[in-house]
């Protein structure tokens, strides 16, 4: 545990009891979280309708701009996740909330992305251009699959000519069952790199798309769920909201030990039936920690730590127990900055755990 009156270690307090009977709201990333291209993360759709029945409301966040909030809706009906259009909060929402503040009513927008930003902007009573040439006041980027060279080309023109260049995010890629894929950043980038002006960025891990999921469903104890340490976690970090990071998507163990302190969430679980469960605590006294059967402790001569299993405990819960105690002791280690982890494991069960995280290093 931590000092009295230190604050605690990202992970080390768990939580007691489930998060779906501790929150008011699951703020749920999509991409990596409840979905990965056209299908459900398997188990996914029925431990939300469990979280549904212990009072947990539930908001759908997504940086992905390309769909209007019924499309969204509509897909998840369809993927066995109950949901309306009044659910599902875009980064396209967050934007158009922060241009027609910029702007006034009837500012001048080109969009440049999927039919999610369009609609967005229109709802947000601004007024839609399709051309550099008409003289918009913004430029709002967001994704969409059929974005191409003639969109960028027109923005590039807009922003140039004195146009605010707002992203609806900067995440530089999209899962995919095919693996990595690129995001709206990639594209934003390439404004950016031509024009040479940043983008005004409205989306996770921007203070404003927190801020417009608080406002679109009332939550007053929200825990953010996502898979990627530099939106979700950063983003819940940034507005003071609790964490949990799921491992459905792009963030591996490597990283969440590398993570620096603004990436490191409140609670781990292999995905969002963590919601669900209560979360063990890691306990410390300053050269170990321990955590379900799982012990770390600091290497002989101090190179790195060491994991071990106690042997005594078939039962591993959810399996990520050695990966929280990991994770405690090694940012304990570094408070302020994130650091690659070096890990031996003291037994063979130790070793091929680390080897199944991407940890491979060997026996101690």
């Amino acid at each position: 545990m931590s000092a009295p009156g230190a604050t605690p270690v990202p992970l080390a307090s768990g939580s007691e009891r489930p998060p779906s009977t501790r929150y008011d709201v699951a703020l749920l990333d999509l991409d990596g979280v409840v979905y990965i291209g056209p299908d459900a993360v398997p188990g996914v759709p029925a431990a939300l309708a469990s979280a549904r029945r212990d009072g947990m409301r539930l908001g759908y966040v997504t940086n992905n701009a390309s769909r209007t909030p019924e499309e969204v809706a509509a897909h998840l009906t369809e993927l066995g996740v109950q949901a309306a259009a009044e659910d599902v909060i875009t980064s396209s929402q967050a934007a158009a909330t922060v241009v027609a503040e910029l702007l006034g009513p009837g500012g001048r927008v080109l969009p440049v992305g999927g039919p999610g930003v369009a609609a967005a902007l229109a709802a947000a009573g601004l007024t839609l251009v399709t051309s550099a040439d008409d003289g918009p006041d913004a430029v709002v980027q967001g994704y969409g699959r059929e974005v191409g060279w003639a969109q960028i080309a027109e923005a590039v023109v807009a922003v140039r000519n004195g146009a605010r260049h707002v992203a609806t995010n900067a995440d530089p890629t999209v899962p995919s069952p095919r693996g990595p894929l690129p995001g709206n950043g990639a594209l934003v980038a390439v404004v950016e790199g031509v024009t040479g002006v940043p983008p005004l960025v409205t989306g996770k891990p921007d203070p404003a798309m927190h801020a417009e999921c608080v406002r679109r469903t009332g939550a007053r104890r929200p825990l953010v769920v996502g898979d990627r340490l530099d939106t979700d976690i950063e983003g819940a970090r940034r507005a003071d909201a609790a964490s949990l990071l799921v491992l459905t998507g792009v963030t591996g163990p490597a990283q969440l030990l590398a993570a620096p302190p603004d990436r490191r969430p409140d609670l781990l679980a292999p995905d969002a039936a963590g919601l669900l469960v209560p979360h063990p605590a890691v306990d410390a006294d300053g050269r170990s920690w321990r955590c379900g059967a799982w012990n770390v402790r600091v290497a002989e001569g101090g190179a790195g730590l060491e994991l071990s299993h106690d042997g005594g405990q078939s039962v591993d819960g959810d399996g990520l127990d050695g990966l929280r105690a990991l994770c405690v002791a090694h940012w304990s280690a570094h408070p302020d900055d994130g650091a690659p982890a070096h890990v031996v494991g003291a037994d063979d069960r130790a070793a091929g755990v680390l080897a199944h995280w991407g940890l491979a290093g060997g026996r101690g």
